[in-house]
């Protein structure tokens, strides 16, 4: 068995916890969340193996400029990304004792493996000489830490507004499955904290590595001028809970608006002329 196989397996994992995830929600069986949580945790070790030995058979194919971590192309970071999700959402539910979460969390890591089996570049591609530089590990694990906090901060935020929306907000007890308001907000605040933390660092990793790439430390290259208006968003959202004092549907709205500057700003801007330009997964 290959990395490829193995991953592709995986996606099919995935997708039985995101489903059983949902039937526990729907159908509030908490024997249906259990099996959730485990093959949750199965497909976690399943990806990193299968990344470990992407990155062993990297090394395989004998040409120095083959070896290296998989983080380097596309189909690379969505499979690390899934990766991230599922790991930080399992802290989560560890911390919270909370299940529901995952039905509107590891939806997002199923798509980004499977979008990741849709492409044509599993296979493994030989690094540029930008790219062969050990900023590439700190810069990417920074910024798919950050993008995979404010992935559950998105999915926690569309619990909110359902539970807004469609329930009793005084009724946080009984078999409505669904954590309180309170819990919700704190959740989405700590999130969205830790991830703006990692993205800065991310930011701050990939200017140094452009430095030592380019010989300059911002080029308003797309992916560039995108993560830092990312970076604003969340600034703004972070400043409004603390100056402010937003809270309810206004910081909600504000994660789903950040969350999608970081969908462009990893997807949207690699189909745009610039150094970080990858239009094929």
């Amino acid at each position: 068995m290959n990395s490829s196989l193995l991953l592709s397996i995986v996606t099919f994992v995935y997708c039985l916890a995101a489903f059983l995830y949902i039937a526990a929600w729907v159908f509030k069986k908490k024997e249906l969340a259990v099996a959730a949580t485990w093959v949750t945790i199965a497909a976690l070790i399943g990806n990193v193996a299968g990344m470990g030995m992407r990155w062993h058979e990297s090394y395989q194919i004998g040409d120095g400029s083959y070896g290296h971590a998989p983080l380097s192309n596309l189909y690379e970071s969505l499979v690390f990304f899934a990766a991230t999700i599922a790991l930080i959402y399992l802290v989560v539910e560890y911390r919270y004792k909370n299940r529901t979460l995952g039905a509107f969390v590891m939806p997002i890591a199923f798509l980004c493996m499977a979008y990741a089996s849709f492409g044509t570049m599993n296979k493994i591609q030989p690094l540029i000489p930008a790219l062969k530089s050990n900023w590439l590990i700190a810069h990417v694990i920074t910024c798919f830490f950050g993008y995979a906090a404010f992935a559950i901060s998105f999915g926690v935020s569309l619990i909110f507004l359902f539970k807004d929306r469609f329930q009793d907000k005084n009724k946080d007890t009984g078999r409505s499955f669904l954590p309180s308001v309170a819990l919700l907000e704190e959740l989405t605040h700590q999130m969205v904290t830790f991830g703006f933390l990692f993205l800065t660092i991310g930011i701050i990793t990939g200017a140094v590595w452009a430095n030592s790439a380019w010989g300059s430390y911002w080029t308003w290259d797309p992916k560039e001028t995108w993560s830092l208006i990312t970076w604003f968003v969340y600034a703004s959202l972070l400043h409004a809970r603390f100056a402010r004092g937003w809270g309810g549907q206004r910081i909600a709205y504000l994660s789903i608006i950040g969350f999608m500057a970081v969908l462009f700003t990893y997807f949207g801007v690699n189909y745009l002329p610039g150094l970080h330009s990858y239009g094929s997964v």
